[in-house]
């Protein structure tokens, strides 16, 4: 059998720089957050927030405290109850906040952000969470489908065991037998939303109704991409990815709902 595709066997290190390393998956977090400040600061984007180019990066210092925060306690969290592994961190709490050494957990950044809106806006009572929540998810797509490539370099999040006679299985370095490229497939998922969230923000909509449809989104996405991708941890026929995702599908339709028919009876 002919596969389709063979492991490119990219070093993680992007670059050396003396005795610094530089990782994609560090720049992958850099484009992402990149990408958002571009899109915040464009000159509707900031009328629409009432915020300067200094409060929008304010802002990102918020979220990217956030998402380190929760993406690391979320990972290890989830580390601790797949492996039962808790003496691995707390005899050495350095391992607490290794990144190096495992990653981050989205659910847990998902939540570092939001914590981080909220914080954000009780300091500027000019802008709303549901406001500030509609410009952030725009390209947070296009971040996330990036991190998804990176974690196919790393050759970390493998798919499901795939049955050698299919041509799109891949034999990964650290594996022996052919895995799903599972990463590559949710992040091609993620990469569909963006199209979605550009035609939306040509629209005047009520605040958070952009959020929430992404947030159902990302739902929904994740939970398909659970399909291929490889879980230590399971609730019943669920993966723990899709306890947490599925939930997100019906909460997000319920609230862009909401804030739809909340924005026309204040019109």
């Amino acid at each position: 059998m002919r596969h389709w595709f063979t492991y490119p066997n990219i070093d993680p290190i992007a670059l050396h720089l003396g005795p610094l390393s530089i990782h994609w998956y560090g720049i992958s977090y850099l484009f992402g957050f990149l990408c958002v400040y571009l899109w915040m600061s464009r000159p509707a984007g900031r009328a629409r927030l009432g915020l300067t180019h200094e409060q929008i990066q304010d802002f990102l210092v918020y979220a990217l405290i956030g998402v380190l925060i929760g993406g690391r306690a979320f990972f290890v969290l989830a580390d601790i109850l797949s492996h039962g592994n808790a003496s691995y961190y707390f005899l050495s709490p350095l391992n607490l906040i290794a990144v190096w050494n495992g990653g981050m957990g989205f659910f847990g950044g998902l939540l570092g952000v939001i914590v981080a809106i909220v914080l954000f806006v009780r300091r500027h009572p000019q802008v709303t969470f549901g406001t500030l929540a509609d410009e952030v998810v725009v390209m947070l797509p296009l971040g996330l489908a990036t991190t998804r490539v990176v974690n196919f370099i790393n050759d970390e999040l493998p798919g499901n065991v795939c049955q050698p006679d299919r041509p799109w299985c891949i034999a990964f370095p650290n594996y022996l037998d052919y895995r799903y490229p599972s990463q590559i497939f949710e992040g091609l998922m993620d990469l569909a939303v963006l199209p979605l969230m550009l035609i939306l923000a040509r629209y005047r909509l009520g605040a958070g109704t952009r959020a929430w449809i992404w947030f159902a989104c990302y739902g929904l996405t994740r939970s398909l991409s659970e399909i291929w991708r490889a879980s230590d941890l399971h609730f019943g026929i669920f993966t723990g990815g899709q306890a947490l995702a599925l939930p997100m599908i019906a909460l997000g339709i319920v609230m862009a709902v909401r804030s739809a028919r909340s924005a026309r009876t204040v019109a």
